[in-house]
């Protein structure tokens, strides 16, 4: 497992990284990743989640990006001190890769700023980094 944590303005975005075995295929170049990401806010004004955007590399070193609107269908408001969880997938065509990004936040004041997601690893156990 991987994890990552960084903190941007008091949002504090902390992921956790696993290889799925059950939705892998290795002998057709396909690994299945799961990671579950806790956004909290610790600072002290509301912000909501508006958008994401993820840098995805696989061991090929080719790069995929992912921008939309929220996350699982969700733009979450979250007061000071609330946090909101969720878990989402990314396939690789390797055993090995990594994730970073950001997550487009708007404060209730209209303010828009950009929250850091540290890079994390998506690893099968044992594969060679």
């Amino acid at each position: 497992m991987s994890t990552s944590d960084s903190s941007t303005r008091g949002v504090r975005v902390q992921v956790r990284s696993r290889y799925v075995p059950e939705r892998s295929s290795p002998e057709h170049g396909a690994w299945f990743f799961a990671y579950t990401v806790l956004i909290t806010n610790e600072g002290d004004t509301s912000v909501q989640l508006i958008s994401r955007h993820w840098i995805i590399t696989n061991a090929d070193g080719d790069v995929e990006e992912v921008r939309g609107p929220g996350v699982v269908g969700a733009q979450p408001m979250l007061e000071p001190g609330e946090s909101f969880e969720y878990t989402s997938a990314c396939p690789l065509p390797t055993a090995f890769g990594t994730m970073h990004g950001t997550y487009q936040m708007v404060t209730k004041d209209g303010e828009r700023f950009d929250a850091e997601i540290a890079p994390f690893s998506l690893s099968m156990p044992y594969a060679v980094n």
